[in-house]
């Protein structure tokens, strides 16, 4: 099975408008992916203020065969409502993308927060609206074929939800080059986790967000001198794809050049050789040096913590967010929100304590990290 997939999250659009598809470009998109003989595609129901699942219908449902492809969607369990009104939105996420079932269903948007809630006490949404329960009945009614979901959080929490839900069949998290070894986002350590309980993986994020898809130019020379007719996102793409136990690699593709670029790439994939992967790791190093907080700098505050969160994490963590092409968007900030809870039990949308960062030099760096932390609560979603 070929594993790229279509992220319905960055559909073309008119006039900058968000709900204002530009669907003779997206039926041109959508047909050329199934041409090439992908047929994964991953909308959710909040998605393009919420109307992604309708587009995915207009542009895929209601015109290919519905054995033709499949469809992926997410339960927007992040959104408090009633019993009642978790079974109302499934029926019409169901009515919005015109499907019978859903091939791959997601309760979307997993973590501490919205799962153990703030104080630790297991009283998140996920609970509190005995979601679980809901999503193995629709399984039963033949509603889903395969119950899964989104990942934002700590390695800790994953293996616990895992062990407690053994219904999961797969878990979609962000993984990609960078965030391989970061702190917060600990793809590799995710990945690891979700293999040990045998669980299947789709990547979100494969590219960052479009962050991966350019690098500094000392960073592309490195790569260009391997592969100098692949595409700078292609590596990315591949490095995720290469992974056991991989069914979908998405990406949120907004053009038909870079539907037809993704294609390319993943029909031409191969695993990464020695020397190529050799040149990834290198020009990952080159682009963490070319953050505000490279590496060498960030060995300043290790052992350091703020609140009982990791300081050289969060500078690491701020850093690359500030590298982004959208910042608003970056996955970092959520798995920060979620560290304070699981580790402090505190909100980061409440006042937070004040908290004293001196470095071993002596210097006092409390004004940096508190700009960290406001930067990162301020993005937030």
């Amino acid at each position: 099975m070929k594993n790229l997939g279509f992220g319905m999250m960055r559909l073309p659009v008119l006039n900058g408008e968000e709900t204002n598809f530009d669907y003779e470009q997206l039926n041109k998109m959508v047909d050329t992916f199934l041409e090439a003989r992908y047929n994964y595609f991953d909308t959710s129901y909040v998605y393009h203020n919420g109307k992604s699942e309708e587009a995915t219908r207009r542009a895929l449902v209601e015109r290919h065969p519905r054995d033709s492809f499949r469809i992926a969607t997410k339960f927007p369990s992040f959104i408090p409502m009633t019993e009642a009104e978790v079974e109302k939105t499934f029926a019409e996420q169901l009515a919005n993308v015109g499907v019978d079932y859903f091939d791959y269903y997601l309760l979307h948007n997993l973590q501490t927060v919205w799962y153990d809630g703030i104080e630790g006490k297991g009283d998140g949404l996920f609970l509190s609206e005995h979601l679980f329960d809901h999503a193995r009945a629709w399984k039963e009614e033949g509603k889903i074929k395969h119950l899964g979901i989104s990942f934002h959080s700590s390695p800790a929490l994953l293996d616990r939800v895992l062990n407690n839900h053994p219904e999961i069949e797969f878990v979609q998290i962000a993984l990609n080059p960078i965030d391989w070894d970061s702190d917060f986002v600990a793809a590799k350590k995710c990945y690891e986790i979700i293999r040990k309980h045998g669980k299947d993986v789709i990547v979100m994020e494969a590219v960052k967000g479009g962050a991966l898809a350019s690098l500094p130019h000392e960073a592309e020379k490195v790569l260009k001198d391997v592969c100098p007719d692949k595409s700078i996102a292609s590596w990315s793409i591949r490095f995720a794809s290469d992974l056991e136990g991989v069914i979908a690699v998405l990406s949120g593709m907004s053009t038909i050049e870079q539907v037809e670029d993704n294609c390319r790439t993943a029909n031409e994939a191969e695993p990464l050789s020695e020397k190529e992967t050799d040149a990834l790791w290198k020009a990952m190093d080159i682009y963490r040096n070319c953050t505000p907080f490279p590496p060498a700098e960030l060995e300043k505050y290790r052992g350091l913590t703020w609140n009982g969160v990791s300081v050289y994490s969060i500078l690491q963590a701020y850093s690359i967010c500030l590298v982004q092409p959208n910042q608003a968007v970056v996955d970092d900030n959520n798995y920060f929100k979620n560290l304070l809870a699981e580790i402090s039990h505190l909100d980061i949308h409440a006042d937070l304590p004040k908290h004293e960062v001196i470095r071993s030099d002596g210097m006092n760096a409390t004004y940096l990290v508190e700009e960290a932390v406001a930067y990162l609560k301020r993005n937030t979603f």
